[in-house]
């Protein structure tokens, strides 16, 4: 699309500072520091330390807190829009840990007390609320994920995927992390001073904000989001680039996006979370991009604390907020500025004009992203037309099976992919050095990640990494929550912390293979890959090779209390797939996600179907369909697949891939590589052709997702 402007339609936001847009202001316009002792779990003397928490006046005794500080934000986004969202993109790294937590220390073993322990669970409910049928994606990039969440919206509405996007970020406090940044040292007891000469380091909040992002230009004064930048450091687990390499980075790409110049941004609001190493690697990259022509600055979370995923919705919410009403807000908690990162931020709010902001948020992983964000102005951005496929350069996959050939020979025999690959036999040909401290899911991906970029020339290395990962690494957040319940909260693990946020295979596989463009994590379910793959569609406009992964563990204990499709099919089973694409022009298989939309709807599967070309398009079109149904939901799947095969009326070969690859909620990664063998092949096995193979010459393979929500996966030769 063209000339797309997009515009902020309402926002919503709660913190630490307040409820609302009015009572943000106010703290704003007043410089508080909303610091207090933690409360919500019981902690030695010792280990108490001031944070950022929100009073729930209504605190549900079932619904877990960042559902609850989601849906607070979101109502107040949602306030003056009377049609449903298009999309729901949310960033988020809790999810329901908080109650997962109390529940885990008591031994519960109740699997619908963890409904909602996943981080997808979030974004789902505020789908279910507002009556979104379009895609819902989730976002766990660590403490960029709100500013990553709106990076895609953008894309989105600029590609005509979408007219309105709720987009934003919401995390609470737990223990998890609480206790993971104090294991880290990470904590200042006095408060978050973020560039201040004494900073000791940050301060953990919780909240939440929302944003309504729409390409129709709202009644009144109208605020727009300019542009984007992602980046990554590919250089440590935690620390940043020293010289801020991916932050400078970050910005430049989010200027270019913008199509703006350095001295257009009037004001930045700075990540600084007063850690050592952060605010001096941000004040190296804020120098070096503006050198002597430094706007207005200062960081805010002095003021509400670090809000994790989402601090970058709320600091763009912060960028409107200043626009709007003309204030630059204060670097709270600063007193005596560090020489040593020359820089000004301001030690007390400033009224004056302002037009354009740039909103910095940076994570584990050297997760990086920028936003611009301003008043409405005619130059809006113009994107380019239709862009080229994605076409497949490598591939790899993992089951119980083995590796990639041994998978592929076991499918090809028609013989079960279920099980779980031995450790050693899965890290064969990994650096000893590089996975030594490494468990289950991040060995996974980087062996995901290095068998299929084997024989990659430099050029079609990749250059972004975009992740789908159901559960996350299940054996890091089991091990560190044990450790912390057995020292009686003394001595929990650092690293398996920094090992069980989401994004932590991203950002290995990004280390392992210097990958510096987008870094992205998403986490829905049984639909991880496909966010993934839709996630990767969105930020690639170029050329720049992008690896699409999707993998999942299996953990004795977790596993089946968090997923009900492991519980009912009773075998542990885990594994995932790669590919590595590049959009191009020239032949090769194309890899694409065309329809990703609730099934709530009684129109649901004949939309898909339409969207697929209609009927005789795709039983002329598809040689054959790989159908996921997850066991939790296998009677609702099954009914789906026959509506599917009565209105497409498609009669070439259906394999139910599932119950071949056992049950773990990133199968589809792993049934798209197949569909890829197939292609490439141009055959699907006798086993499921009736006894020879059946040639698909020409034809596409269909990967289709069923349950709570449709999506549909074409893979065929350009």
């Amino acid at each position: 699309m063209s000339g797309v402007s997009i515009y902020v339609a309402g926002s919503g936001v709660v913190s630490a500072l307040g409820c609302g847009v009015a009572e943000t202001l106010a703290a704003l316009e007043n410089n508080q520091r909303a610091m207090r002792s933690i409360s919500l779990f019981p902690v030695s003397a010792t280990q108490s330390l001031k944070v950022g928490s929100v009073d729930l006046a209504n605190d549900d005794p079932v619904l877990p807190r960042t559902h609850q500080l989601a849906r607070i934000a979101a109502d107040q986004a949602m306030a003056q829009c009377r049609q449903a969202p298009d999309a729901v993109v949310l960033g988020s790294t809790t999810g329901g840990i908080f109650t997962t937590e109390s529940l885990l220390e008591k031994g519960g073993s109740d699997p619908q007390a963890y409904a909602c322990h996943a981080v997808g669970s979030v974004a789902d409910d505020l789908a279910r609320r507002y009556g979104c049928k379009g895609p819902v994606l989730s976002v766990s990039t660590a403490c960029s994920s709100g500013s990553v969440a709106i990076t895609l919206a953008l894309a989105m509405l600029r590609s005509g995927k979408a007219a309105r996007v709720l987009v934003g970020g919401a995390d609470a406090l737990c223990r998890l992390t609480y206790f993971g940044f104090k294991s880290l040292q990470l904590i200042d007891p006095s408060g978050a001073r973020p560039f201040d000469r004494e900073r000791r380091g940050m301060s953990v909040a919780e909240g939440a904000a929302m944003l309504l992002l729409t390409t129709e230009a709202p009644a009144g004064e109208r605020i727009q989001i300019l542009g984007a930048g992602l980046s990554c450091d590919a250089h440590h687990a935690t620390a940043p680039h020293p010289e801020g390499a991916g932050a400078r980075a970050a910005m430049q790409a989010a200027l270019d996006d913008a199509g703006l110049p350095i001295d257009a941004i009037d004001y930045i609001n700075l990540h600084g979370t007063g850690t050592k190493d952060n605010d001096l690697a941000e004040a190296r990259a804020v120098r070096a991009l503006f050198g002597d022509r430094l706007p207005l600055l200062s960081s805010t979370k002095g003021a509400t604390g670090h809000t994790l995923a989402a601090a970058g919705a709320i600091e763009a919410v912060i960028a409107a907020i200043a626009i709007r009403h003309g204030l630059a807000p204060a670097n709270t908690g600063l007193d005596t500025p560090d020489p040593d990162l020359n820089l000004a931020p301001l030690r007390t709010p400033r009224k004056t004009p302002l037009t354009t902001v740039m909103s910095n948020s940076f994570g584990f992983g050297g997760n990086n992203a920028a936003l611009i964000i301003g008043a409405a102005r005619p130059d809006a951005r113009t994107d380019a037309g239709c862009l080229p496929p994605l076409i497949v350069r490598g591939w790899a996959c993992i089951s119980g099976a083995g590796h990639g050939p041994q998978s592929r020979d076991a499918f090809r025999a028609g013989k079960s992919l279920c099980g779980c690959l031995d450790d050693a036999t899965m890290a064969l040909g990994l650096p000893v050095r590089t996975i030594r401290r490494l468990k289950r899911l991040p060995q996974m991906a980087l062996a995901l990640a290095t068998h299929s970029c084997q024989g990659i020339t430099a050029d079609r290395m990749p250059v972004a990494v975009s992740l789908g990962t159901g559960w996350g690494a299940l054996s890091e957040t089991h091990d560190f929550l044990q450790r912390l319940f057995e020292t009686g909260q003394e001595y929990p693990s650092p690293t398996d912390f920094v090992g069980s946020v989401h994004n932590a295979p991203a950002g290995q596989v990004a280390m392992l293979l210097g990958a510096k463009g987008a870094n992205l994590t998403t986490s829905g379910g049984d639909y991880s890959f496909e966010q993934a793959l839709v996630s990767a569609e969105l930020v690639t406009a170029n050329s720049d090779p992008v690896l699409v992964i999707g993998a999942d563990e299996a953990h004795a204990r977790l596993s089946p209390l968090f997923d009900a499709s492991v519980r009912a099919a009773g075998v542990a089973a885990d594994g995932g797939g790669a590919l590595l694409l590049q959009r191009s022009t020239d032949p090769g298989i194309a890899v694409a996600l065309i329809s990703y939309r609730s099934a709530r709807e009684p129109e649901a599967m004949s939309d898909l179907i339409a969207r697929l070309g209609g009927a005789q398009e795709l039983c002329g079109h598809y040689g054959a369909v790989l159908a996921g149904c997850p066991a939790a939901c296998r009677t609702q799947a099954d009914a789906q697949l026959s509506e599917f095969l009565s209105l497409s009326h498609f009669k070439g070969p259906v394999i139910d891939y599932r119950r071949l690859t056992g049950e773990f909620a990133a199968a589809s990664a792993l049934a798209a590589v197949l569909g890829v063998q197939m292609v490439e092949q141009a055959s699907v096995p006798g086993a499921f052709a009736g006894g020879a193979d059946r040639p698909i010459d020409g034809q596409s393979v269909l990967v289709i997702g069923l349950g709570p929500y449709l999506t549909a996966v074409r893979i065929g030769v350009s």
